[in-house]
């Protein structure tokens, strides 16, 4: 310590004591005493300066202010005999840069500058050889000094939430790498080198624009979670499958038609793969999967359940709500291990709907009565129930006068049949199911149904606009417009007095529809995986009925804090938007606490 006290003397950098500045430290004597004796210092959220104090970097060089103050020293004060800082915690101020100087703590094993400005880390960084915890995540990095990648010691590397379109090719020379997240990036590619980290336990790559994985990553052998959520995939490298320790992969919200073989993933225990265009359940891809306990398949295209899925002994969650599957294979009722299972929005046939909502452990019950029936006849239609949504090319004339349901869905049609609107002739129609085609524009009869019509679906077509015809059915309560391509709505929508739920989940708004904030009655609005970028909440607050407001997966840069005033929410989803606060810990505690949060937010 005689060479930094020599540097002291001799005016090497650093200022006079904190107590001869007019203003008041940033940074408490006691906090830097406390940090000389455990070698930790926490200066997260105390709003600091865009730069960090100077004696920061220093505390480990510069005699204290209380040794030149000729203080009395007690044994535990004994500041030549403290520990060198090994621990930095500068999460949450407004750092904009960090200093070169940051090789001056060259024990430092653990850096922690999430939450902050930065736009660029220094070349410094390399040096630091003890490093092996950094944390650089939620800030504005573009890019990553070389010298990064010279850290011969470093186990986890956090970086989501930055603008980073671009890796390093050496990012593979970090041999000792652990756990790697660049998740909500933005990047196009998986730099090769990738497959050199053969140490790596956790990989997240999740919220990108990845297009493709490299073949290469399968080389991880020490790979357990791979998060893909998020990105343009549309097949899966089958090189992968190789991934022996893979115990979870996430691959939600993506463009897979079909689910990767696994044959040597003997160990997987989560599937994630809902939200994407998945159409067939292979049953040979099911059988190597014998130790999955989580299979989630939700929001996808599945028409059957193969009978393989019992060979899944250990299975205690299976997701396939708002898929097209129309019958269960009974023996799904014996697997042992089932405790979750979720089928709303299937057009099920053989199911009652008060059955479903008994919970799984009633419906395991009925599949299991249910094996030793004979199922109905090759020429036998299954009994109709209220979960029926008939898909045969024929008119359904008993869905007509009976349950009051005109469907015509999963046809691929370009147009409805006039054939279908004759047959309803008188009969009061009151839902509508047009969903699953490739319809451009909404069907001119709609408008024949206006007096009876109070439930509409059109999703998951082409929809690009939506005609006046739509405004005139007065009796609407549900409208499903989801997966089309609507960029607005049309003004006179407003006469849609009694609409109470919308549906406007992945189409192409890019504001929110302004016609909404004066539906009255609307108690859902679900406009989730847009690219909304604000909302009114001053207009949301005059909607005293809404009660669940979907904006996940938007462009949202902020969120307003007078949607706290909206008091009538009981569920508010915002995860997957880029705004930087509300912080992930509060959205997950819930609508409650977050609309307490941002109330607390509001000006006064």
């Amino acid at each position: 310590m005689a060479a930094a006290r020599r540097a002291r003397a001799g005016g090497g950098g650093a200022g006079p004591g904190f107590g001869k500045v007019a203003e008041p430290p940033p940074v408490p004597q006691g906090l830097l005493r406390l940090a000389r004796r455990s070698g930790q210092l926490n200066l997260a959220g105390r709003a600091s300066p865009t730069v960090l104090p100077e004696h920061v970097w220093r505390i480990n060089l510069d005699t204290p202010e209380e040794a030149q103050q000729n203080l009395s020293f007690g044994a535990a004060d004994r500041w030549w005999e403290q520990t060198d800082l090994t621990k930095l915690i500068l999460a949450s101020n407004k750092l904009e840069s960090l200093s070169e100087d940051v090789q001056l703590l060259p024990a430092l094993t653990m850096l922690d500058v999430h939450d902050n400005q930065l736009t660029s880390l220094p070349s410094a960084l390399g040096q630091l050889e003890n490093l092996q915890k950094l944390d650089v995540s939620h800030n504005k990095l573009r890019s990553l000094p070389e010298e990064l990648l010279q850290l011969p010691r470093l186990r986890s590397l956090l970086m989501q939430h930055n603008e980073l379109s671009l890796l390093p090719e050496g990012l593979g020379q970090l041999l000792t790498l652990e756990e790697l997240d660049v998740s909500n990036n933005h990047l196009t590619a998986i730099p090769a080198s990738f497959a050199l980290l053969v140490n790596l336990v956790r990989l997240n790559l999740a919220c990108n624009q990845l297009k493709e994985l490299p073949a290469d990553l399968s080389a991880m052998k020490s790979l357990r979670q791979l998060d893909c959520t998020k990105n343009y995939l549309e097949t899966v490298p089958s090189k992968l499958a190789t991934m022996a320790s893979l115990e979870q992969l996430y691959l939600r919200k993506n463009k897979l038609r079909s689910l990767p073989e696994f044959p040597s993933c003997k160990l997987l225990k989560e599937l994630h793969a809902g939200e994407n265009q998945i159409e067939i359940l292979n049953a040979e891809n099911l059988k190597q999967l014998s130790s999955l306990c989580v299979l989630e398949l939700r929001d996808n295209k599945i028409k059957t359940v193969p009978e393989e899925i019992t060979v899944l002994q250990k299975l205690e969650r299976l997701d396939l709500a708002n898929n097209d599957i129309s019958r269960l294979p009974y023996t799904l009722g014996n697997l042992p291990q089932l405790k979750f299972l979720a089928l709303e929005g299937n057009p099920l046939r053989t199911i009652r709907r008060d059955l479903l909502q008994k919970g799984t452990q009633e419906l395991l019950k009925y599949l299991r009565s249910k094996i030793q029936d004979e199922g109905p006849g090759p020429n036998e239609e299954p009994p109709v129930t209220a979960m029926t949504l008939p898909s045969q090319s024929k008119v359904n004339i008993h869905a007509i006068t009976t349950l009051k349901l005109l469907e015509y869905s999963d046809k691929q049609a370009a147009e409805i049949p006039d054939a279908l609107f004759d047959a309803v002739g008188a009969n009061p129609v009151a839902t509508v199911n047009f969903s699953k085609n490739q319809l451009r524009e909404v069907p001119p009869r709609l408008v024949e149904l206006k007096d009876s019509v109070c439930d509409v679906s059109l999703g998951f077509n082409r929809i690009s606009s939506l005609s006046l015809e739509l405004c005139t059915l007065h009796k609407l309560t549900h409208l499903d417009l989801r997966n089309n391509v609507l960029t607005a709505l049309p003004e006179e929508m407003e006469a849609l007095k009694r609409l109470h739920t919308i549906n406007l989940a992945f189409n192409r708004f890019k504001v929110f529809p302004s016609v909404l904030y004066r539906l009255p009655a609307l108690e859902n609005i679900l406009l989730g995986n847009n690219q909304v970028g604000s909302i009114d909440p001053l207009q949301l607050k005059g909607m005293e009925k809404l009660g669940t407001l979907d904006l996940q997966n938007n462009d949202l840069l902020q969120v307003p804090p007078e949607l706290g005033n909206c008091e009538n929410l009981r569920s508010l989803l915002l995860e997957g938007n880029p705004f930087r606060t509300p912080r992930a810990a509060i959205l997950a505690k819930g609508t409650a606490a977050v609309l307490e949060y941002l109330r607390s937010r509001i000006p006064t």
